[in-house]
């Protein structure tokens, strides 16, 4: 059975480490601070200004001035604060960031990440995410295995424009997980989500990996 996108998140946050200054991208990258391991001391960014990002409200707790970068409402923990967006990419591209945890319309074999536009669709431009791609030490992509037209979207060389070439460190999908040490090796696949066959994954996965 597919992982849902909270358990996706859930698994993303396991690779978090104590002390960790972390950037969540907008989508299912934001239920990664509903996850956080108890006893783990991270510190989230948004990169509109915020630092030190609490789980979503309750439904007493939402306040409309208090936002990530996707426009939803959050909470501020102790200790929160508010930066200039100057700052706040400063903090990014000043290589501060110990990981990054962003969703992925596509992602290569190589790493090359594309998560900003489709040709001949609307944008509002890319956002931070070619700053976090450069600046965050780890890239952790969330994202479905396929696209809603069955499409794999961990391939072999990415059909969308791209925001960063060989930067993803980990991927995890709906149906698996991989990683790779370090940016010269391939992807392994380091896990399966309950129920779902290697040939499940074989089938709907483009890109060449290792078992």
């Amino acid at each position: 059975m597919p992982w849902t996108r909270n358990e996706m998140a859930a698994r993303a946050a396991r690779e978090l480490r104590d002390g960790y200054y972390v950037n969540l991208g907008i989508g299912i990258p934001t239920l990664v601070g509903n996850n956080i391991p108890p006893g783990i001391d991270i510190t989230l960014q948004s990169e509109n200004g915020m630092l030190g990002l609490g789980p979503y409200p309750r439904a007493d707790e939402v306040d409309p001035d208090i936002i990530n970068a996707g426009k939803e409402t959050i909470t501020e923990l102790a200790g929160t604060s508010y930066v200039s967006s100057a700052d706040s990419f400063a903090m990014i591209r000043g290589g501060h960031m110990d990981a990054s945890v962003l969703g992925a319309m596509e992602v290569s074999e190589r790493g090359d990440i594309a998560n900003w536009m489709i040709p001949g669709k609307m944008v509002k431009g890319m956002g931070g995410a070619m700053d976090l791609v450069a600046g965050a030490r780890r890239i952790i992509v969330l994202m479905d295995h396929v696209s809603r037209d069955g499409a794999p979207k961990f391939r072999k060389a990415c059909t969308l424009p791209l925001t960063g070439s060989n930067v993803v460190d980990m991927i995890i999908t709906d149906l698996a997980v991989f990683s790779r040490p370090d940016r010269n090796a391939p992807f392994r696949l380091e896990e399966i989500a309950p129920g779902i066959s290697i040939e499940t994954i074989r089938s709907q996965t483009e890109a060449r990996f290792e078992e």
